[in-house]
């Protein structure tokens, strides 16, 4: 068996141009603007090109992208000033402060002072709240884009056994309330499972967020089954630099149904699918419809 590769690049691309075409229609028909804002704190150089990325994005489908960015040795205060600033502005629908912060600022504090209804990466208490209970959220941006590829591919993901291998609170566990939101029997596995291979072969559905590169091997996944892996890991392989996932990939294609690949698959999804977001939030706070086949 070779598996379907799942090209989240092609669907990123789409996702983003029913973004593009929602903003066209609501600019036109209500002179409205969906609104990102930015904060990077500090020079980070991978988050620089993340901020980069984001701001070409959020322009190329039609939305106004404020960038902030202050000196690494910005005090918490003044970051929070900035917050409720953009809190209070209406402008503004998405709201996005660029991690990790410099040490000497606490990020829960800060991811929790953004309004819950601008917070569109998902990580305010409020929306973890909301979404453990199954009301309506601002969902995090990589469990939606992986959302919205297992829709994409099964259709309904009813009844469907689902393992994620992996528990941490941006991507395992968000990910593991979408899947029991659309009806899956989900497992929650991670590095001290027992028999995490057993585990793992059980699932009809198998998302990989571990954060240990090919940690998931092809004797590991069931025949035909869809695997999500959404690691992103530098590794050094015969004296070369290498993007690798959280799965073997030649070994679990030969044996999967479906499989994304690293580069190239979950790592799109994540900037169409904040867009998708900010989106989402401008809707609610205008009191128009919200997009179809863009939300969880």
């Amino acid at each position: 068996m070779t598996a379907k590769v799942i090209d989240g690049k092609a669907f990123a691309a789409t996702v983003r141009g029913q973004v593009a075409a929602h903003v066209a229609r609501i600019k036109e028909e209500r002179g409205i603007t969906p609104g990102l804002a930015v904060v990077l704190v500090g020079e980070d150089p991978a988050s620089q090109v993340y901020v980069r990325n984001k701001h070409a994005s959020t322009i190329e489908v039609g939305m106004n992208s404020f960038e902030h960015r202050l000196s690494a040795e910005t005090g918490e205060a003044e970051l929070l000033a900035l917050i409720d600033k953009l809190n209070a502005d209406p402008a503004v629908h998405g709201i996005l402060v660029q991690l990790p912060l410099p040490g000497h600022l606490n990020s829960e504090l800060v991811i929790n002072r953004i309004a819950p209804s601008k917070d569109v990466d998902g990580f305010h208490i409020s929306n973890v709240g909301l979404l453990g209970t199954g009301q309506k959220s601002m969902v995090p941006c990589t469990p939606l884009g992986c959302l919205m590829m297992l829709r994409d591919h099964h259709g309904s993901l009813a009844g469907l056994n689902a393992v994620v291998v992996g528990r941490s609170n941006i991507v395992g566990k968000p990910m593991a309330q979408l899947l029991l939101g659309d009806s899956c029997t989900v497992t929650i596995a991670h590095s001290r499972t027992k028999d995490l291979a057993e585990v793992c072969r059980r699932a009809d559905i198998l998302v990989a967020a571990v954060g240990r590169p090919e940690m998931i091997t092809g004797d590991m996944v069931r025949p035909g089954a869809t695997v999500i892996d959404v690691g992103i890991n530098r590794i050094e392989r015969d004296g070369k630099a290498k993007l690798v996932g959280d799965v073997h990939y030649a070994s679990a294609a030969a044996v999967a149904g479906a499989i994304t690949p690293v580069p190239g698959g979950v790592g799109p999804m994540t900037i169409a699918c904040l867009l998708a977001n900010t989106l989402t939030a401008c809707c609610r706070a205008n009191g128009l419809p919200e997009p179809e086949g863009l939300t969880a």
